[in-house]
């Protein structure tokens, strides 16, 4: 959590509050210290960009709120740098309340909403009204080429602090387009294979009958799925690191397995979680996967097993993620922080829409992740000699990801003088 939304939002008032319900200790410690210099990173920039509306809130003389919503074609909310977005403000219904309580207070309080993803990002800032005559050239860069509704003005907002906000209660909604997006891939795939082999009812053999209560789409090509007992019976525990192997029946009508690691703390004994990237040019597998699994689809598999177990000493960790291989790393996270272990968590991957969990491991861990993107339009590289150098002598490394990640971290290693047994790692391959 920030320090400049903490010093924004936690008044005296708010922290009586917490005080009384007992939370204030555990965020005091966000106030503490200088406030930090405010800059949207790639993963607020990609957000933003994507919204196609959000909520503002402005404050009359009277001190009253006033929230409007703000609407137009995704990427209408502009970046302009790291510290400054703005919007072309759009000919409403003439009451003119926003603009109007801005010219006695310039700030504001923009909450932007990812329902599919139940991702919100919650923006302070102060605003200013960008006149035509007096600043065409600024309102132009906020001006949509190929959308026609009339622009009265535009609006830039300097960023004085952001939150990602939790993710609890957020219901899932879809808009049209996204639907639409759905319908056409679904018929595109009907046409491909059309009549497709019948699937068993229950797929697998092993001794726990489980049903897929729950499956989410985290990026273009990675779907989580939850999975409960039949009968609503707690689950054998795991540990950070565990896998599951599934059973799948491909298109020819044979059944195969895949293993997958278990993506949740493994405190929660009510439900198995994985995540599955769709590899097209792959074995099958995961495509199957996708395809086949529904809500409801009935499996029958064996405990976890663990191959990648966490250390259980307080011995700091620094963990290594490339692509789909977060997905035993995230429950390494969660378990060292729930612990109180210190560790660090670097994640790279193409761009941060193909990177799963990526903001919710932002939202949680500001301080410990730091994240890295080779194809976005502002590449970051993973420094992997870097990261290691600076690795306390009794640090445990762990990798997991592509095997040209694996080998340049245990390379890597070993010509620092780094001991094998301190290099644990696990390919997804």
């Amino acid at each position: 959590m920030a320090r400049a939304f903490a010093k924004i939002s936690f008044t005296p008032d708010v922290q009586m509050v917490q005080t009384e319900m007992g939370s204030r200790t555990a965020y005091r410690s966000a106030e503490l210290g200088d406030t930090e210099t405010v800059a949207l990173t790639e993963f607020e920039q990609a957000f933003i960009a994507e919204r196609d509306s959000f909520y503002q809130a402005t404050v009359s003389q009277t001190g009253w709120p006033y929230v409007q919503h703000r609407g137009g074609p995704a990427g209408f909310l502009k970046i302009l740098d790291e510290q400054t977005i703005g919007y072309a403000d759009f000919s409403g219904n003439r009451q003119y309340l926003s603009v109007g309580n801005l010219r006695g207070d310039d700030r504001v309080s923009l909450l932007l909403m990812d329902y599919p993803g139940r991702q919100r990002l919650k923006i302070w800032g102060r605003a200013r009204v960008v006149d035509e005559r007096r600043e065409p050239e600024l309102l132009s860069q906020l001006e949509l080429a190929d959308f026609r509704a009339p622009v009265e003005r535009g609006i830039v907002i300097r960023v004085e602090a952001f939150d990602w906000n939790c993710p609890k209660y957020i219901t899932p909604r879809y808009s049209q387009r996204e639907v639409e997006t759905l319908l056409e891939q679904t018929r595109s795939q009907q046409q491909i294979n059309p009549v497709a082999p019948q699937a068993p009812i229950v797929l697998g053999n092993g001794v726990l009958p489980l049903t897929i209560s729950g499956i989410r789409q985290l990026t273009p090509q990675i779907r989580a799925y939850e999975l409960r007992h039949v009968d609503g019976e707690s689950l054998p525990a795991y540990q950070a690191g565990a896998h599951l192997r599934v059973p799948i029946a491909l298109p020819d009508g044979t059944i195969t397995s895949r293993a997958y690691s278990l993506t949740a703390v493994a405190g929660d004994q009510d439900c198995y979680r994985i995540a599955v990237l769709r590899v097209e040019d792959g074995e099958g597998g995961s495509s199957a996967l996708h395809d086949g699994w529904q809500i409801g689809t009935r499996l029958n598999i064996d405990t976890p097993d663990n191959y990648f177990p966490l250390h259980h000493d307080e011995s700091p960790a620094l963990l290594i993620a490339g692509g789909i291989g977060i997905t035993p790393i995230k429950a390494m996270a969660e378990t060292l922080a729930a612990r109180g272990t210190a560790f660090q968590l670097h994640y790279t991957g193409r761009t941060p829409q193909d990177m799963a969990f990526s903001k919710d491991l932002q939202r949680r861990f500001p301080d410990q992740c730091r994240f890295y993107f080779s194809q976005a339009q502002s590449p970051t590289r993973l420094d992997v000699p870097d990261i290691l150098s600076n690795a306390a002598s009794d640090t445990v490394i762990y990798v997991c990801g592509p095997s040209r990640l694996i080998d340049s971290v245990r390379q890597t290693a070993r010509q620092l003088g780094i001991t094998d047994d301190r290099v644990q790692f696990e390919s997804f391959n």
